[in-house]
This record gives C-alpha cells, structure tokens and sequence, in this order.
C-alpha cells in the first residue's frame, strides 16, 4: 500500500480546508494567553468551556497580524471600556487556516465589541444579583452622609492627575472650608487593581473612626482599564464599608460595580471635591438659617413679654400706685433711721475701744517699768520666786533703759 508523509498528510488537509471553509466565520468564544510581540502580532488562544462544570470543551489557536492588531485593539477598548485581555468573551471573524508545521488556527479579521459589552452587562448584572440576595447591595448608600464630611481618606494613585485636581479644588473651595485628607496608595489600572483597592479598604478600615468618608478616585486613563472595578470581591467590600464611599472614577460610561454599590457616584475627582464642597456649604446654610430662626425667636418673644408687661402695668389699679408710693416712703424713712441708729452705735463702740486701749497701755510692762520697776529673767524667763534661782546661776535685770547681767552669789528668800 501507498503511504504518505506527515507533511503529505498535513498538506492534504490544509487544502481540503481551504476548499471546504473558504469564507470568514463568526465566533463567540474566551480569550486566554493573550501576548503581542516585537512585531506587534497578537498570538492567543481561543477556548470554550462548559457551563455547568467551567470544564475546557474545545480550544484553537489563534493569530492577529499587526496590520489589523494595531486598529482592532483600540477600537475594541474604547467601545468596551475593557482591555483586550485573557478572560473575556468576544464574538471575533476569523478565517480558518493550517500549516503544515503549526497546524490549526484561526485568524482574526474582525472583532464585534457589543457581544462583549453584553457579556460584561452580563457579568455585572450577575454581580449585583448576587449582592441582592446576599442582602448587601445597598447597605453603603444606606449609611447617613456626615453633616461635615472634613475628615476624609483617599484611595487614588499618588501620582494621579486626578488626585491633585481632586486635593487642589478642597483647599481652595470658596467657603474656606477646612478638609483634612489622606492618601491610602493603590493602584488604579491594570490586573492588579482589585487586590490593590482592597488592601487600601482593609488599612482605612482599621481606622474607620478617623475618617468621614471614603473617596475612591481614578481620573484619566484609558477606559480599558476599568473592568477592575467591576469584581465581585471589591464590589462586596465597598457596599459593606461602614463609611461611605463616594465614587469618581472619571468616566461616562454605563456605571461600574463598584459605581452602583457605593454611596454616591459622581463623574470625576474634581466632582468628587465639589460634592464634599455642596455638603459643607448646605451645612453652613442650614446653620445661618437655625441662626437667623434664633434671633427672630428671641426678638419676638422679648416683644410678646414687654406687651404682657404693659398690659398687667395697665391693670394694676391707680389706687395700687398710691400704696407703692407710701410703702417706698416709709422704706425710705426706715432706712434713715437705721443709717442714724447704726452710726450712733458705731460711735459708742469706737470710743469703748479708745477707753480700752488706754488700759491696756497703762497696764503695759514698758509703763512698769518707766515707773522704776525692773524685771529679773533666767533663761529668757521670768523669776517671781528667789526660791527658784540657785548660786552660779546668770540672771538679767532688766531696766527702763539698759539691762544688768548678774551672778547669785548669794539669795534670800522668804518662806
């Protein structure tokens, strides 16, 4: 029998598929193993896996030249708002081809971005049922926006363009209001913005009471790096954070998960800043109204107590005024007369004293002594008994003018 060679084999093959699948095929399949090289090809892999057991049920590979690689990729992310990446379902024209040596693939001529817009729809649709039923999906917006949201963490690349628009409209808002901020670093783009996001929550976390809000801002970028933002796991922890989350990834698309969790989603950073700007100003309103609504309280009640004034004044008889006018009177002769009787006895008692000074004056040791007497002390004390003093012992006789110190050399005492 005749045999042919692989490469006979393979040749057949690639013919009859020529002949039999000469047009393009649309199909919906996954990307994996998505790369480019220096060239600028796409090489990747197309596979499809089963519903119920997410098992692998057919695989192809697949190419992108340059040429068509180089408008397909942007075209793709600007209409998805998602990179071009392994993981995504697309529904792509592709020609089918073989080669003797690298066998089976499929080449890519065009791309449907609107099938994958479906896809993420899908998703995140997917997403937000799942929190529903979990109970979680509006807990966040159900927190009450602090009066005067000052007190504020950041979660934004710190070399964002967005960051500094968003921190430059807070400190030179038109109110001077004061807002303190913080930034928790992570990054905004690429594979790793969930983990990134999430390790940002968990730190803030751990500090809820030294902050408000939360502000989770992006800001420029390419719209393709935004399907980070649209995970089950970042969506959860945000809808359960116990501070709200305000949201300004900047973009005008369909909002994200993360967009549809939060507390409040605006557009941009710098609406971010406005936003936290209106509610410190609709605070300070509020404040000059509660004011202004005193001061009228106030004023209208002192006019309401000056009219009952007036009114009881009215009432009061005109015989009423008679005895007031008596009763001031006798107030004012009473106190006459205390005034008198209190100075009359201050008088007495001032004199009393003057009496009783002299007294003391005349009993005083220094009038005695002026008078000839003298004093004998030992030991700085005073001797009233010669029985108390004993030969040898010093005493001080002290005189009008001068004292004497003396020895006992002898004493006589009486019994």
């Amino acid at each position: 029998m005749d045999a042919l060679s692989l490469y006979e084999l393979n040749a057949l093959v690639r013919r009859s598929l020529e002949q039999c699948l000469p047009d393009a095929y649309w199909i919906q399949a996954e990307l994996s193993d998505v790369r480019t090289n220096s060239t600028g090809h796409c090489y990747l892999e197309f596979v499809q896996k089963d519903a119920r057991s997410n098992s692998l049920i057919a695989k192809a590979r697949g190419t992108i030249w340059s040429n068509v690689f180089r408008l397909l990729k942007p075209y793709f992310e600007e209409a998805t708002g998602q990179a071009f990446v392994s993981g995504i379902k697309v529904l792509v024209q592709v020609t089918v081809s073989f080669h003797e040596l690298y066998g089976y693939s499929l080449t890519v001529q065009d791309i449907d971005p609107t099938y994958t817009l479906g896809d993420m729809a899908r998703r995140r649709k997917e997403i937000l049922k799942q929190l529903e039923e979990e109970g979680v999906l509006t807990l966040n917006k159900e927190l009450r926006m602090p009066r005067l949201p000052q007190r504020i963490a950041v979660v934004s690349s710190p070399t964002a363009a967005g960051y500094g628009d968003f921190c430059h409209q807070l400190q030179n808002n038109p109110g001077g209001f004061y807002f303190y901020t913080e930034l928790f670093p992570a990054l905004m783009q690429g594979d790793r913005v969930e983990e990134s996001v999430l390790s940002a929550l968990d730190k803030i976390n751990s500090r809820s009471d030294s902050f408000d809000v939360v502000v989770i801002i992006r800001g420029g970028g390419a719209t393709s790096d935004l399907s980070g933002f649209d995970t089950y796991l970042l969506a959860a922890a945000c809808a359960q954070f116990p501070l709200p989350v305000i949201t300004g990834i900047g973009h005008e698309r369909d909002d994200t998960v993360l967009d549809s969790v939060a507390h409040t989603r605006v557009k941009t950073p710098t609406a971010a800043a406005e936003f936290l700007i209106d509610c410190m100003n609709e605070a300070a309103d509020e404040l000059e109204s509660l004011a202004a609504r005193l001061c009228d309280g106030v004023r209208n009640l002192l006019v309401q107590e000056q009219q009952k004034l007036v009114s009881y004044r009215n009432r009061i008889p005109s015989a009423a005024y008679g005895c007031i006018s008596d009763a001031k009177l006798t107030l004012l002769t009473v106190r006459k007369d205390i005034v008198q009787a209190v100075t009359a006895s201050l008088f007495r008692q001032h004199h009393r004293l003057e009496l009783l000074q002299q007294r003391l004056a005349d009993a005083s040791p220094e009038k005695q002594l002026a008078r000839g007497y003298s004093i004998t002390l030992k030991n700085g004390k005073a001797i009233k008994n010669a029985s108390l003093l004993n030969e040898g012992d010093e005493i001080i006789t002290r005189l009008y003018k001068g004292e004497v110190v003396s020895v006992v050399t002898n004493k006589l005492s009486k019994k």
